[in-house]
């Protein structure tokens, strides 16, 4: 950041790395060594996690290469959360526990997006795998039709806390059109509510990779709120949001002290 060369006044309190508020949670879907790199070059300050989304860590060449490359610059990288429920669906958790410890990662993700697990089962994997790992728990179906009444997603986060998750992630999507939004993107503002009623916020990741998901976020829960699922290419301008120095956000700071 060259915040001593712009010395702009009146800025919000960002925290700085390492963080537990204000995470930016980056989705790699695919990107090449290369590309990691470049994307490493200007995005390693601003991004506390790399999740290597749904199931494409199978087809990435290279990919012990890619996932020590973030690491060397101090970023922890997880498998999404499909794959995990890939392995599950075929009896394979063991497997899965093998594949985290040979890739030599720290995080993972469990998850019941695609896969219906009882919730129990779902806690017990979560309390196993926070004994080696940083676990992220995601809450949510990836189902449109599923709706699931905020009661539900309260307590589901709040046992996933208690097994041993240190955060848990909203659900949406890499489309951020189900989970906590309606079909067309919007928020689903009751459902948020209720939540931040009852979970602090430091243990929440919201996924919002859209611009007005993010505003919305950030408008209502500051510039420190965790948000995920973030295109490597809009981590940048996500943090314009959070500083206000982009027109959608840039009321909402000007006044600090």
């Amino acid at each position: 950041m060259n915040s001593e060369l712009f010395n702009l006044k009146n800025l919000p309190d960002r925290n700085e790395k390492p963080r537990t508020n204000g995470i930016n949670m980056v989705m790699d879907k695919g990107l090449s060594l290369k590309e990691a790199e470049n994307f490493l070059e200007i995005g390693s300050s601003y991004v506390d996690l790399i999740k290597l989304g749904f199931g494409t860590s199978f087809f990435t060449p290279n990919l012990q290469e890619k996932i020590n490359l973030y690491h060397s610059a101090n970023i922890p990288v997880y498998l999404g959360g499909t794959l995990f429920e890939a392995y599950i669906a075929r009896n394979q958790f063991d497997d899965y526990r093998k594949l985290l410890d040979k890739l030599q990662l720290t995080h993972a993700e469990v998850s019941d997006g695609s896969l219906d697990m009882n919730h129990d089962e779902k806690c017990e994997y979560i309390n196993s795998l926070s004994k080696n790992f940083t676990v992220l728990s995601e809450v949510g179906s990836k189902d449109a039709e599923k709706i699931i009444p905020p009661y539900e997603w309260i307590e589901q986060m709040e046992t996933e806390l208690a097994a041993g998750a240190s955060k848990v992630i909203a659900e949406a999507r890499e489309s951020g059109t189900v989970g906590i939004f309606r079909g067309t993107g919007e928020v689903r503002s009751g459902l948020v509510a209720e939540i931040i009623r009852k979970i602090p916020q430091e243990n929440v990741i919201w996924e919002a990779p859209k611009k007005e998901q993010q505003v919305w976020f950030i408008q209502l829960y500051g510039t420190n709120v965790n948000l995920g699922n973030i295109a490597p290419n809009e981590l940048l301008p996500l943090e314009t949001l959070r500083y206000g120095l982009r027109g959608d956000s840039f009321h909402f700071f000007l006044n600090q002290q």
